[in-house]
């Protein structure tokens, strides 16, 4: 009868945990997830401070951007703008971020683990019901341990415990949790060298559409000037028909460029407000132009020695290298055993009544040593050996292409400067032969086709002219980049 008891009491309060426990796990289970809180919108709009061109909770329009200005913008005033929010470099310093996360992390087997934990146990098992009523100090001298009945226990206590010795895997993991933080500053170091090129680069080619405006003007300027003249001067009968006309068809050219110029110089204000990260429609006015002599090293021999000592590729992968020799290392401490201290403090009672006279504790030193993992041991040796070798190639081969990057940065170098030699010289010739073309056309001795001609020549003579300056500062930026520069000066 009081075994039947026992079993209706015991079903009864299993289906009550059950249910409590379904229950209290349903509504925990709703307190915790919001299905509004995992949204696109309600996820940007509570991080908006991580993301520099993400709008601010005060600001309505999705499309605004809150790090434009309206300010004249200096080359140096880009180059800090694109830095502090260009995607990649924002992405760039989150994973530093979380490599360093994850250096912290590292650290922990170094400290030692505390548990503290409150158990409720019933049932009949005979193994159980021994060690649990021990544990109690409350042992019965005559129990049937065969039929124990029915038994309840609470249980509270503490646990400790800390490794003492795993094959040097920690310490190991530790400094390879470090080499990533550095890997990691390697690649956003990467990423700003490139972007700080970009911006120079893109900056430039915006100065010079602004100037290929100018010359487009003053080309259509000089036009329209001497079509006016051409014009008085056929209704005096001094000219022909086709004089005029073939005037009209070069200032429909002329007003043609200029339009295309202008057109040129939006697409490199949209593409310069895109690499700062701002929005594409940000309207952007440029600062003139303040080249600033930058000395660098004359010749390839010079600039390969910088470049080995400051490209963040190379970096990256010397890192990367080294982090492979770790990993050899913590595959061969699979072969050495694992010893921890453990501590267990606990206090045991049917009735939750505890006293620190019937507490219990252990410690014990344990050893683990896997003498035979089906050879899991000699493949990870064998894997890490295989990335060993793959980063002595990639070593090798990051090498070789900083050596053609810099090798090819002082060839543009070369070429932009001769072509800027020629530029002058053509702008000085074409200025001459028109000025001599202008007195023979209106002395009578050539025609109108040879007039303009020589307007047409000294326009794209110009436009040349100003093309080779800016590629000349982009040369410059080109070999910066290739060497290292910006991190040097850093």
């Amino acid at each position: 009868m009081r075994k039947n008891f026992m079993t209706s009491t015991l079903r009864l309060s299993t289906c009550l945990l059950v249910i409590f426990l379904f229950g209290g796990c349903r509504a925990v289970g709703k307190q915790f997830y919001n299905a509004d809180k995992y949204t696109y919108k309600n996820t940007r709009k509570a991080f908006a401070h991580l993301a520099c061109n993400y709008p601010k909770e005060s600001e309505t329009s999705a499309d605004s951007a809150p790090c434009s200005t309206d300010q004249p913008l200096s080359l140096k005033k880009a180059v800090e703008i694109a830095k502090a929010n260009n995607p990649d470099s924002n992405m760039a310093t989150a994973r530093i971020h979380q490599a360093q996360a994850l250096m912290q992390l590292a650290r922990t087997p170094f400290y030692p683990f505390v548990q503290v934990y409150t158990e409720y146990l019933q049932g009949d098992a005979p193994s159980a019901y021994l060690f649990k009523t021990i544990d109690q100090r409350k042992l019965p001298p005559d129990t049937d341990f065969n039929d124990p009945g029915w038994f309840q226990n609470y249980e509270t206590g503490v646990k400790a415990g800390i490794n003492l010795f795993n094959g040097g895997k920690d310490i190991l993991g530790y400094k390879m949790a470090e080499k990533k933080v550095a890997i990691s500053e390697s690649e956003r170091q990467s990423v700003d060298n490139r972007l700080v090129t970009a911006v120079i680069s893109i900056y430039y080619s915006a100065q010079a559409a602004r100037d290929f405006i100018r010359i487009a003007k003053e080309s259509v300027a000089a036009v329209e000037t001497q079509l006016r003249i051409m014009q008085v001067r056929f209704k005096a009968g001094g000219v022909l028909k086709s004089d005029i006309l073939s005037l009209e068809v070069r200032l429909a050219n002329a007003r043609e460029d200029l339009v295309r110029s202008q057109s040129n110089q939006k697409a490199t204000l949209t593409g310069l407000a895109q690499v700062m990260g701002l929005d594409p429609a940000t309207p952007l006015k440029l600062t003139a132009v303040a080249v600033q002599p930058v000395e660098l090293p004359q010749n390839y021999n010079d600039g390969i020695v910088h470049a080995l000592k400051y490209r963040p590729e190379l970096k990256k992968v010397r890192e990367q290298l080294v982090q492979s020799r770790m990993a050899m290392d913590v595959a061969n401490a699979g072969y050495w055993p694992r010893i921890d201290l453990a501590a267990h403090y606990y206090l045991d009672d049917p009735n939750f009544s505890y006293s620190t006279d019937r507490d219990n504790w252990t410690a014990a030193v344990i050893l683990n040593w896997d003498i035979f993992t089906g050879f899991s041991t000699r493949s990870a040796e064998a894997k890490s050996l295989a990335v060993l070798e793959e980063m002595m190639s990639a070593d090798r081969k990051t090498v070789l292409a900083v050596k053609s990057d810099v090798k090819n940065a002082y060839l543009k170098m070369d070429e932009v400067l001769a072509r800027m030699q020629v530029t002058e010289k053509s702008v000085a010739m074409a200025e001459e032969s028109l000025q001599l073309v202008k007195q023979q056309y209106e002395g009578g001795s050539v025609g109108i086709t040879r007039y303009l001609e020589g307007e047409l020549a000294l326009s794209r003579a110009r436009t040349r002219k100003t093309a080779a300056f800016y590629d000349h500062e982009k040369a410059l930026a080109e070999i910066q980049r290739a060497i290292g520069f910006w991190l040097a000066v850093q």
